[in-house]
């Protein structure tokens, strides 16, 4: 088998992704984020980055909208093995409240995993 053989190389993988692309880039347009533009566009700028392309500003909305989302899983998946450890008289006390509360232990761990 040739190392330098990529399946994906060819013309037709090629086309597919450019098309795939395009589109996803397209439906960036009709989406709105729950980050705001300007405040994405604010720290872009903050860190030397500018585009007139309103898409680009999405999409990195969109990725950062994604890893907070999965660091705050990561917390309550922390959050609900912590609950677990706590001897059962506590645990039965605090389950009539029955809310988790996110704690910087837990944030930290899933910050760490990222």
């Amino acid at each position: 088998m040739n190392p330098n053989h990529n399946p994906q190389s060819s013309d037709g993988g090629r086309h597919d992704d450019d098309a795939a692309l395009t589109e996803f880039l397209a439906s960036l347009m009709d989406y709105t984020p729950t980050i705001p533009d300007e405040l994405v566009e604010h720290y872009l700028a903050k860190s030397g980055f500018q585009s007139p392309d309103l898409r680009l500003t999405r999409l990195v909305a969109v990725a950062t909208q994604k890893f907070v989302a999965e660091v705050a899983g990561d917390a309550l998946q922390h959050c609900k093995a912590r609950q677990a450890t706590i001897p059962k008289d506590k645990r039965d006390r605090q389950q009539k409240d029955k809310r988790l509360v996110l704690t910087m232990e837990d944030l930290t761990k899933a910050l760490h995993d990222v």
